[in-house]
């Protein structure tokens, strides 16, 4: 439509995406009151009602949700372009979007950030704690993390991290009262702590490996935490037998806090790798990051 402003298009694309005015208008850094008209402006000028609101959510109409398929993907578009645009400036810039776990920023992303940041000042980094294996296109995400195994057939993919083997770690006062597990499903009899995965809805089923054989084990227990970091702080506290990476559980055995079970059921797996749409343009900003964070070693 001839005069329509295409910022408020993008208004209503983040508010029907995010089902919320408060998250929508917190990304696009304008108050609630003040994006709360602009929609209403928009769908003035169009004639339709493009958003249902009620006190506790927010959803697109059927011309809402047309909206948001047809013209969604194309606006998208538009912005990619106008941010390669940056690629004729003197200095790299834009924001960059990540989702990852805290462990994986915290082992794989945070080390080489602390170096890279500083040398390009225009470039913004933005990081998302996320277990849930969240669709990045969807999302709105430039770029995720997760380990090798986990990446979509159609992600571009860069190794950002060495492999990882994952420990089975319980505190000392915990096995003086429990027999040591010998195989993986020595676990079911035990108590356990369970991480949940979001996006799946359930409990992340333990995997192991020996001699070719792929073992998976789902744990019962008393605690089920949503964070790497409060697995292994449950475990040092007797609260049972946690799985997780080797490095994160390496201190606490090194003190004597924890000890290791079933070393020989768990190999290296894939380490971190960043991923991203085969389409997206690489902006230069975007480019010299992926170059920062890959593991060259």
């Amino acid at each position: 439509m001839p005069g329509e402003n295409l910022n408020d298009f993008l208004a209503f694309l983040s508010v029907a995406r995010e089902r919320s005015f408060t998250k929508a208008a917190a990304k696009l850094g304008v108050s609630q009151s003040a994006l709360s008209q602009t929609i209403r402006q928009l769908e003035e000028r169009l004639g339709l009602r493009l958003l249902t609101r009620t006190t506790r959510s927010v959803s697109p109409t059927e011309a809402g949700e047309r909206l948001l398929q047809r013209i969604g993907p194309r606006l998208d578009e538009v912005r990619a372009e106008i941010e390669a645009l940056s690629e004729l400036r003197e200095k790299p810039a834009g924001t960059i979007r990540i989702t990852a776990t805290d462990y994986a920023i915290e082992q794989a992303l945070w080390p080489k950030l602390k170096a890279f940041l500083p040398q390009y000042p225009d470039i913004k980094v933005e990081l998302s704690i996320n277990y849930g294996l969240a669709d990045i296109a969807a999302e709105q995400y430039d770029a995720g993390v997760r380990f090798g195994e986990q990446i979509a057939k159609d992600m571009i993919s860069v190794r950002i991290g060495p492999d990882v083997r994952f420990a089975v770690v319980a505190s000392p006062s915990y096995f003086a009262t429990h027999a040591s597990p010998e195989t993986p499903q020595d676990l079911i009899g035990h108590r356990c702590i369970n991480l949940r995965l979001p996006t799946r809805g359930g409990l992340y089923a333990w995997e192991f490996e020996r001699d070719g054989h792929e073992v998976r084990v789902r744990v019962d227990g008393q605690l089920i935490v949503n964070s790497i970091f409060q697995v292994i702080n449950a475990a040092v506290a007797d609260f049972g037998i946690a799985h997780v990476p080797e490095p994160l559980a390496q201190p606490f055995l090194a003190s004597g806090q924890l000890m290791r079970v079933l070393e020989d059921w768990c190999p290296p797996w894939p380490g971190y790798h960043l991923y991203y749409p085969s389409r997206r343009q690489s902006s230069p900003a975007f480019a010299l990051l992926v170059d920062a964070l890959r593991h060259r070693g």
